[in-house]
């Protein structure tokens, strides 16, 4: 036999042995945090690179408004976690250094800026992405995106499985010779069937009435089959609730289409598939900086913007007239996680107000239009006034 088809076939081998491994820690249940019965809630901050730190500072802002009784009285603490930026990464040559991870576990709960994840061709070194090392080290495995687009009757919510998939073994791709290069997707019944359960309690818990199953399995028919198939599974627990199918592909294309999503409420994907349409999504909303996502694991939970470091901004200095929506968005998805879903409702009213309604205070990221501050002082007042004439009706 030829010597590289051996080699890549060793090589396949201790992948399969490791998942393996993994089947079995998914097998044991870690217990869920419940987050009523904490003294402390700790929050970690992680700003990240490009506009990150710019955008988190007023995100910070926001959530001490609507936490300020609580920061106040010891029940929740804001914590920064240093050493995430990519220079810090690349001088240890770790994507995510085992001492910083260390001090990410003390927290319950994360709040993170965009990171860097460095191509070819851009001069840093070819380092795995932060992102997916803190969603598999945490065992994040929902990424859980709320699209909202009012005039055309929009309310959706998409469960990302953030583990598996074509990520998972990203850098771990065979080169058998020259010629052949091989990537893998991986797909377990564990996996799917948690995001899958994570997606129809959702549905459960809020009114929902349909879950939609986004894949390519008229042509990735096994790994994708079989992701169908754990979601009809665990639907049968639910049998108040309709299950639908669409094609990825058509997803994209005709996604605001009223004949083609009609129904649509709660929409379960696999990991890339998770990660292409929500982003086709967002943009449909009004914009990558629009929208935030939620990482959710039984026992951590990360909150973060969906957008790059925006080097574009900052190379042409406009960093600081970036929108911070995405991330105060998150952080109101933070809130609602541990338990404060009034203090996101105040949120999204104000968001309304500054966004839709109202609009004193325009972004566009150009100079002679709002900063990301201003934008954010307009927020806090909006939010402030909403605050006002809760505490007159009480």
């Amino acid at each position: 036999m030829d010597n590289n088809i051996q080699a890549a076939q060793a090589q396949f081998g201790k992948l399969i042995e490791g998942e393996y491994e993994r089947i079995e820690r998914m097998k044991q249940e870690e217990e869920i945090t419940d987050f009523s019965k904490l003294d402390k809630i700790i929050v970690g901050i992680l700003p990240g690179d490009g506009v990150g730190p710019i955008l988190m500072k007023q995100a910070v802002r926001v959530v001490e408004e609507l936490m300020q009784d609580e920061i106040a009285a010891g029940k929740l603490e804001l914590r920064e976690i240093e050493g995430m930026t990519i220079e810090n990464r690349v001088a240890k040559m770790e994507s995510l250094p085992a001492d910083v991870f260390e001090e990410i576990k003390k927290c319950h709960v994360l709040v993170k800026g965009p990171m860097v994840t460095p191509r070819a061709g851009d001069g840093l070194p070819n380092l795995v992405s932060a992102n997916s090392l803190l969603r598999r080290g945490l065992d994040l495995f929902a990424a859980v995106r709320p699209i909202k687009i009012r005039d055309k009757g929009i309310d959706w919510t998409f469960f990302r499985e953030n583990i598996e998939g074509e990520y998972i073994w990203g850098n771990k791709g065979i080169q058998v010779n020259e010629d052949l290069a091989v990537d893998f997707k991986v797909q377990t019944r564990q996996g799917s069937e948690r995001i899958a359960r994570a997606a129809f309690e959702f549905a459960r818990k809020n009114g929902k009435k349909n879950i939609t199953i986004v894949t390519k399995a008229n042509i990735v028919k096994l790994v994708d089959g079989n992701f169908i198939q754990a979601v009809r599974k665990v639907g049968e627990e639910y049998p108040e609730i309709e299950i639908q199918e669409r094609l990825v592909d058509a997803m994209c294309a005709k996604m605001l289409d009223p004949e083609f999503n009609k129904g649509i409420e709660v929409v379960v994907l696999p990991n890339l598939y998770g990660d292409i349409v929500t982003d086709v999504a967002a943009e449909h909303q009004g914009g990558l900086g629009t929208a935030s996502s939620s990482n959710i694991g039984n026992r951590y939970a990360l909150f973060e913007a969906i957008h790059g470091t925006a080097p574009y901004l900052m190379s042409h200095g406009r960093g600081e007239y970036a929108d911070p929506s995405s991330l105060i968005r998150a952080m109101g998805q933070m809130m609602m996680h541990i338990g404060y879903g009034d203090r996101n409702q105040i949120l999204e009213q104000a968001f309304d107000i500054c966004t839709v309604t109202e609009r004193k205070v325009v972004l566009t990221t150009f100079t002679e239009d709002a900063s990301t501050k201003e934008f954010t002082d307009y927020l806090l007042d909006t939010i402030r006034s909403l605050k006002a004439k809760q505490d007159k009706q009480i």
